[in-house]
């Protein structure tokens, strides 16, 4: 199989695996409520990356002292 065949065979399993959008109308409370969760989600993996930024800088400083 040369590339181009193997480039289209990803390009169809890429658009047989992509979800068609389908728009219904929904509460305003839920689309409230996931607004809200994806504010606390970003929240929570800004301060989970902090922590691991944190800890990878003291570690990289615990390596340049030794």
């Amino acid at each position: 199989m040369n590339k181009l065949h193997k480039n289209a065979l990803v390009v169809v399993g890429a658009l047989a695996l992509t979800p068609f959008a389908a728009f219904a109308a929904v509460p305003a409370s839920v689309t409230t409520g996931i607004t809200d969760a994806v504010t606390d989600v970003g929240t929570i993996g800004a301060a989970i990356m902090g922590v691991v930024i944190v800890i990878a800088a003291f570690g990289w400083m615990r390596r340049m002292v030794k």
